[in-house]
Formats: C-alpha cells, sequence, structure tokens
C-alpha cells in the first residue's frame, strides 16, 4: 500500500506563514504641538531603522524648510517624497515593490496636511501589504480644530501617541495649543493652513501656548508689551 503523504511545505512557504501568523504592522500616529521635537523624532525613527539595514520610504508635507524635505529645529534635514493631494500613497508603494523594490517601513511627517483618504490608503498599506506606518504631526490648528488628516489618524491607527517632550508655553506651563499670531497678536481667524514657524522675526508666526493663555488670546509679546519699549537711558 503506498503511503500517500502531503508534501513538505518549502521553507519560503513556512515564513510567509510565519509572517502573516505572527507579525501585524502598525499604523502609529505621534503628535504634538508645534516645537515638540515631532519632526526630529520623525528622522531618528528613519536613521535607526536604516542604520539596521532596512529599507524605508519617507514623505512629508509642507516643511518649513521647503518641498521634499524632512527638517528639524536643531539643524538636521533629509530629503522626502513630497505629500500633495493628487498622491496615491498606495498606489506608489505598490509599484515600488512590483519592481522589486523592499520597503520595511514607511515614515510620514507633517501628517496633519495628507487628505482623510490618503491616511486610509496608509492603513490599507498596513493591513494589505504588512508594512509599518510612523506618522508625525499636529492634531489641532491654530483654531484648536482637528486637521482632517489628524482626524483620520485618530479614527484609525492601532496606536496614538502623545510625544513626551513637553513644549513649553510663554508662562513655563506645558504648552497644549498653537497660536497663529500677526506681528505677534494672535488670531483666530483665517485658512486653516498657512505654513509658519515658531519664530517670531516673520510677520505671521506661530507660538505654542497653554490652554488658559490660548483662550485669552495672550501671547508673549502680548504679555509684556514693555519689554519692547526703549529704556530711557538708552537714548
Amino acid at each position: 500500500m503506498v503511503d500517500h503523504k502531503s508534501p513538505e511545505p518549502c521553507l519560503a512557504y513556512k515564513l510567509i506563514q510565519y509572517w502573516q501568523n505572527d507579525y501585524m504592522a502598525e499604523l502609529i500616529y505621534y503628535c504634538g504641538t508645534m516645537d515638540s521635537g515631532k519632526s526630529t523624532l520623525a528622522l531618528q525613527t528613519a536613521h535607526n531603522h536604516r542604520s539596521r539595514g532596512r529599507d524605508g520610504v519617507i514623505f512629508t508635507s509642507k516643511d518649513r524648510a521647503g518641498k521634499g524635505l524632512i527638517s528639524s529645529r536643531l539643524g538636521l534635514q533629509i530629503d522626502a517624497l513630497e505629500v500633495d493631494e493628487d498622491m496615491d500613497i498606495h498606489k506608489l508603494i505598490v509599484e515600488r515593490l512590483s519592481i522589486g523594490g523592499r520597503i520595511n517601513f514607511i515614515i510620514c511627517d507633517e501628517a496633519q496636511f495628507y487628505t482623510p483618504t490618503q491616511i486610509e490608503q496608509l492603513a490599507k498599506v498596513v493591513d494589505g501589504l504588512g508594512i509599518d506606518v510612523y506618522a508625525f504631526g499636529i492634531l489641532s490648528d491654530f483654531r484648536t480644530k482637528l486637521f482632517p488628516g489628524s482626524a483620520r489618524l485618530v479614527e484609525l491607527a492601532d496606536r496614538v501617541q502623545t510625544l513626551q517632550v513637553e513644549a513649553l508655553c510663554w508662562c513655563g506651563e506645558r504648552a497644549t495649543h498653537n497660536a497663529r499670531t500677526v506681528g505677534g497678536k494672535m488670531v483666530t481667524e483665517g485658512e486653516q493652513v498657512v505654513v509658519g514657524d515658531v519664530s517670531t522675526s516673520s510677520n505671521v508666526a506661530y507660538e505654542v501656548l497653554c490652554r488658559r493663555h490660548h483662550m485669552r488670546n495672550v501671547t508673549s509679546k502680548v504679555s509684556n508689551p514693555a519689554s519692547e519699549q526703549p529704556l530711557p537711558f538708552n537714548n
């Protein structure tokens, strides 16, 4: 009698089954106010993966340093793919994989500027392709309203993590809100997206505030107007 045994699965098949059964890729959203080190963490995450021989794709949108860059206030920056509202992120990743590219991770900086559809594409990459996605961004705008991209990330992400580095309000308390200033004075109306920085040298800028001072519209300049007046003995 012939013993018809099932063929032994090949090693490649076993590895695929192990990957699918024992590893779950994640979509993780790291969020904080401006000046809390989001881009610095994005750069560090990219370095950590690349230093271990892992390949990834890095995206950004509307970085203050210019198109196609991730920049940190510490002076570091790397090239990245600029995400505009028409980009199909899932399609781009699939096309790279189909020509033999290796993608172990994806980093998305300034994720608050991505469209809700693009956030859904990132979730599709995680679930369908098994690639980890690390997103970094700001939850709410200068009006304390959630950015559409951030809102969809909160809804879909496997984990939402608040950055441990706390930005500080001018009063010394933990900063929780982003304020837009014009000439040093806080404004609460206008376009949701106006690229700026926390530098006080530009007319349109941003400042991080605690909730108390954000609700009272009290910026550092408003809190201490006398600091801009010349002392009488300086004349």
